[in-house]
């Protein structure tokens, strides 16, 4: 899921990946998901922006962890696939991998006016994309939260405005 605000920027693309053209009906463009475009340039990260205590600002975005949607394969932490129901996250590479392992352990978000406890079962690759492993999207950008529809709903968003929204976030 491609997105980018300033808090992005705190930490230096790592490098470029190159889109290619996904196969015919290959890419799952559900929850505003985009596609990669042929020839287009996207950046990687191997970092994400710097944890401030008790508060990183961050995008929280729309994903199915459910099998056949467009989260791919089974959760990287677990080796599962999980419920909409189920308050799951990804991360973005940078911080489910560097220093600290998130796998398998809660963080709370805070938007919306509610915090929420939710369990990081999976990474939102900010070092790959525009293939099959990647559902032919885009790597994700080093600042996301990517939640399942159940996250959303417990922060009191409407289901149309589900997709992309400024949040905090803290490891619980």
């Amino acid at each position: 899921m491609a997105c980018s605000l300033s808090s992005a920027q705190k930490c230096s693309p790592s490098g470029k990946i190159r889109g290619k053209k996904p196969p015919k009906n290959q890419c799952n463009a559900e929850n505003d998901s985009e596609c990669c475009k042929e020839g287009k340039h996207y950046n990687i990260y191997k970092c994400s922006p710097p944890l401030v205590k008790g508060r990183t600002k961050a995008t929280l975005t729309l994903n199915s962890f459910e099998k056949g949607e467009e989260g791919g394969g089974p959760s990287e932490c677990d080796g599962k696939f999980h419920s909409d129901k189920t308050k799951v996250v990804a991360l973005s590479t940078g911080w489910l991998k560097n220093n600290v392992k998130r796998c398998n352990k809660n963080i709370i978000i805070h938007a919306n006016g509610r915090s929420v406890k939710a369990k990081v079962v999976d990474e939102c690759d900010s070092t790959k994309g525009c293939d099959s492993e990647h559902d032919f999207q885009p790597p994700c950008a080093n600042n996301i939260v990517d939640a399942s529809p159940a996250v959303w709903e417990a922060l009191g968003v409407p289901k149309r405005d589900w997709g992309l929204m400024e949040i905090f976030w803290a490891d619980a």
